[in-house]
C-alpha cells in the first residue's frame, strides 16, 4: 500500500493501524508527475511517506526485532531510492551502502541492468515453462562460457543463493547415492533445510537437529578431509572460499587444493560457495577455480541479478548434472529461470570488464589497514580481498555499536551472523574515491564511537 498522508483507525484490540488510502480523482489536464507516478504504482516518494507507519506496520506485521533494527539505523526514516554507492531516506538522509550483504556490487539501479530488466517486462514478464525461453537459455550459455569453460557446463537458475545450495546438494546425493555431507566449521550456505543443514549455526540449527540430516563440520586443517571420508564416504564437499556471514575468513589456496584434491580421490563432489564472494567481489569470477580446486559446482548468487532482481545458479559438471538429465523434472522451481531476473543477470556479467574492480580494491585495503593501525584498543583483527572487508573487533557488542554508530553517521554496514564480533564492508565496484574516503571516515568515527563507550 502506498504511505502516504492517510486516515487512521482503530483495529479491534485498541491499537491504531494504518488504513487504506482512499484513490483521489485524477487530474486529467495536468502535467506528468513522476512523484505521483510512483505513489500510484504503490512506491512512496520520500518527501510524503509516512515512515511511521511503514515501522509500525513492519514491527507489527514482519520481524519486530528486525523492524526495530531498521528504525534504530535510519534515525526513523526508511529506504526509499537508491542511485550508485547510495540510498536516500524518507527524512532527507542519505547513506552510503556498504552492505546489503553482497548484494549491490554494481550498485543501486545499474543504469544497462534496469533497461535489461524493463525489456523484459515489456515483452515476457513470466515464462510458460512449456516453451524455450531466451532469456534463461542465455545466461546459462553466459555462465557455462564465464566460470570454467569446457568443464562447468550446466547451469540449474534460482532466486535465492539457498536455491543453488539446495539444488548442488541434491544432485550429489543422488548421483552418489550417499546420504551425507561434508562442511566446515564457521560456514554458511541459507537457512533452507538443505542448507541450514551444511550451515554451521548452532543456534539456528538448534531446534530443527533432528531433521537436517549427516553433516559433517571440519575444522580448518590440511587433513581433515582425507579423515573424514576415510571414516565415512560422503556425497559431497561444500565450501566457501571466503566465508561470508562466518566472519570473513579467507581460507587458503593450499588447504582448498588439499581438500579438493582428497575428496576427488574418494569420489566425493566438490561444490564451491561463492555466493557471497564470487563474480569478482573478491577478485576473480571463481575463486575456487582460480585455485585450481576443479569444483564439480560453483554456486552464484547475490549481485549476478545485477543488484536489481533476485537470481542465482549452480553452475555444475555434465556428470554431477546427471540426475537432471536423466529425469527433466528431479528438481524444478516455479520461478526458476524468470524471464526478467535472467535478463539482468546478462546485463550484470556484461559489467564484469568495464569496472574499476582492483583500483577500488586497492583502496580499501589501504583504508582498512589504516583502521587497524588507529583502532588496535577495539579492532582485533583486520582482514582484506578484493572489494570485501572484514573488522574483527574485541567483542560482539563492539561490533554491534560500530554498525549502529556507522550507520547514524550515514553508512550502511553488514555484521556477521555467525561470527557476531566481525562486521563486513562490502563497498560496490561503482563507489567513487570521495565515497569510499567518506564510507573510511565514518569508519574511524565509529571506532572512535566505540572505543569511547568501551575504553
Amino acid at each position: 500500500m502506498p504511505y502516504l498522508a492517510r486516515a487512521r483507525r482503530p483495529c479491534r484490540t485498541g491499537r491504531v493501524t494504518a488504513s487504506l488510502e482512499t484513490p483521489a480523482a485524477p487530474a486529467p489536464a495536468a502535467p506528468p508527475d513522476p512523484a505521483a507516478h510512483a505513489a500510484a504504482a504503490g512506491v512512496p516518494d520520500g518527501a510524503a511517506v509516512d515512515a511511521a507507519a511503514v515501522l509500525a506496520d513492519a514491527r507489527a506485521h514482519l520481524v519486530p526485532g528486525v523492524a526495530d533494527r531498521h528504525r534504530i539505523i535510519g534515525g526513523g526514516g526508511i529506504e526509499t531510492a537508491g542511485d550508485g554507492a547510495r540510498v536516500r531516506l524518507s527524512n532527507g538522509r542519505s547513506a552510503l551502502d556498504f552492505g546489503s550483504y553482497a548484494v549491490t556490487l554494481f550498485g543501486h539501479r545499474p543504469p544497462s541492468v534496469v533497461a535489461a530488466v524493463h525489456r523484459a517486462l515489456d515483452g515476457l514478464p513470466t515464462s510458460t515453462r512449456l516453451l524455450a525461453n531466451p532469456h534463461a537459455a542465455g545466461l546459462a550459455a553466459r555462465l557455462a562460457a564465464l566460470v570454467d569453460p569446457g568443464r562447468l557446463e550446466r547451469v540449474c537458475l534460482g532466486l535465492n543463493g539457498s536455491d543453488a545450495v539446495e539444488a548442488a546438494l541434491k544432485l550429489a546425493i543422488a548421483r552418489t547415492g550417499r546420504p551425507a555431507i561434508l562442511a566446515v566449521e564457521g560456514a554458511f550456505h541459507g537457512k533452507s533445510m538443505g542448507a541450514l543443514a551444511a550451515t554451521f549455526d548452532p543456534v539456528r540449527r538448534g531446534p530443527l537437529a533432528g531433521f537436517l540430516g549427516d553433516v559433517r563440520h571440519l575444522p580448518p586443517e590440511p587433513a581433515a578431509v582425507a579423515r573424514a571420508l576415510a571414516d565415512e564416504p560422503a556425497a559431497a564437499l561444500i565450501v566457501e572460499p571466503v566465508q561470508g556471514e562466518g566472519g570473513g575468513r579467507i581460507l587458503p589456496p593450499d588447504l582448498l587444493r588439499r581438500w579438493a584434491r582428497d575428496a576427488h580421490d574418494a569420489g566425493t563432489y566438490v561444490i564451491a560457495d561463492e555466493i557471497q564472494c564470487g563474480l569478482r567481489r573478491c577478485g576473480p569470477v571463481s575463486l575456487s577455480v582460480a585455485h585450481g580446486m576443479r569444483p564439480d559446482a560453483v554456486l552464484l548468487g547475490k549481485p549476478l541479478g545485477g543488484g536489481v532482481m533476485p537470481l542465482s545458479a549452480a553452475v555444475c559438471t555434465e556428470d554431477l548434472f546427471r540426475p537432471l538429465l536423466d529425469d527433466p523434472y528431479f528438481h524444478t522451481a516455479t520461478f526458476g529461470g524468470h524471464p526478467a531476473s535472467c535478463a539482468a543477470g546478462i546485463a550484470a556479467l556484461d559489467l564484469l570488464d568495464d569496472l574499476p574492480f582492483d583500483a577500488v580494491a586497492a583502496d580499501l585495503a589501504a583504508g582498512i589497514a589504516g583502521l587497524a593501525g588507529r583502532h588496535g584498543g577495539v579492532l582485533a583483527d583486520v582482514r582484506s580481498v578484493g572489494l570485501f572487508a572484514a573488522l574483527q573487533f574485541r567483542s560482539p557488542d563492539r561490533a554491534g555499536l560500530a554498525v549502529l554508530e556507522a550507520g547514524r553517521r550515514g553508512l550502511l554496514l553488514a555484521q556477521c551472523l555467525t561470527a557476531p564480533d566481525v562486521v563486513r564492508v562490502l563497498p560496490p565496484v561503482v563507489a567513487t574515491p570521495d565515497e569510499l574516503a567518506e564510507g573510511l571516515s565514518i569508519l574511524d568515527a565509529a571506532c572512535r564511537a566505540v572505543a569511547r563507550r568501551h575504553p
